[in-house]
């Protein structure tokens, strides 16, 4: 045991990364298909487990470089999501992290991504819309956040 520990369950903890882009009509997301279980083959935010000594933020970048390519970005923080449930994984809980980007990003699945594309916010399923878009975990909670919070950072 290392010291000044308790022994107590605890959570995992993940980073997750929110990429929007303005397009030419709609507002637009950079998701994952994700290669494994849980959720293979759904659509998933680029994110994953913060590896020890790694800060959130340094977790973000490079998972969001790993699955999808891109680099150079600052991230702001969203919020924490932790409800138990979340991931069938065991409890977990996730940092959420925002940015925006050019449309024209190239963008490239690697590591557990099969997939890495650029979705159109309309065609999400999210609580109180009727896009066709299924997203992993609650991925639909931290994108209505980030969204808050982009507005947030735009705002005149």
């Amino acid at each position: 045991m290392t010291p000044f520990t308790y022994e107590y369950p605890r959570p995992a903890v993940t980073a997750d990364v929110v990429v929007f882009a303005r397009g030419a009509a709609d507002l637009l997301v950079l998701l994952i298909e994700r290669k494994h279980d849980p959720f293979k083959g759904a659509w998933a935010l680029p994110g994953g487990f913060v590896d020890a000594d790694e800060s959130l933020g340094d977790a973000a970048l490079r998972e969001l470089r790993e699955e999808t390519g891109v680099t150079g970005l600052t991230l702001t923080q969203v919020g924490a999501f932790g409800d138990p449930g979340r991931d069938p994984r065991g409890h977990t809980v996730t940092v959420a992290f925002v940015t925006v980007t050019d449309p024209a990003t190239k963008v490239s699945a690697g590591d557990d991504a099969a997939r890495a594309e650029w979705h159109a916010w309309s065609t999400l399923r999210l609580p109180g819309s009727s896009g066709q878009v299924p997203l992993a975990f609650d991925h639909d909670r931290i994108l209505l956040a980030a969204r808050r919070k982009l507005d947030g950072l735009v705002a005149p």
